[in-house]
């Protein structure tokens, strides 16, 4: 049924909820996990040499949380032998950035975590996987917390 399966992680502890599931469920379909992590842009932009220097220590923070997270994931798909692949991206917005990569990898399923926020905790906080939710073309598979 899925072949190709899209498991955006953060490296936090509900990611690797939805770790075990999408890992579950891909060898139980003889599926690949394409594993993403979007790094959202520089949260400042100042004027000067120390603009820079933030910049280049957020990115490099940044791709250091990417890689140990998708090395998590990595982990867990070879544990029960699953096949993986693995990205890095920037994105001004996260939900766009798993989409595009959705649809750029030919996924046919899309799974990740939530914290399953309501009300207005939702409406104040936005949620990333609302926001795939809605606006993903292939199904997608929500692990809450």
């Amino acid at each position: 049924m899925f072949k190709k399966i899209l498991l955006p992680t953060d490296g936090s502890t509900l990611a690797v909820q939805a770790t075990r599931t999408a890992v579950q469920l891909a060898k139980s379909q003889n599926a690949q996990i394409v594993g993403v992590y979007v790094i959202d842009p520089f949260p400042y932009i100042g004027i000067g040499d120390a603009s820079a220097v933030g910049l280049q220590a957020y990115l490099t923070e940044a791709k250091s949380a990417a890689g140990q997270a998708l090395d998590a994931v990595r982990l867990a798909c070879a544990a029960d032998g699953v096949p993986f692949a693995g990205d890095t991206i920037e994105r001004n917005v996260v939900y766009e950035g798993i989409i595009e990569t959705a649809e750029a990898e030919g996924c046919d399923l899309i799974v990740m975590g939530s914290h399953g926020r309501q009300g207005v905790k939702a409406l104040i906080l936005g949620s990333v996987a609302q926001k795939v939710l809605t606006h993903a073309k292939v199904p997608v598979l929500i692990v809450k917390s």
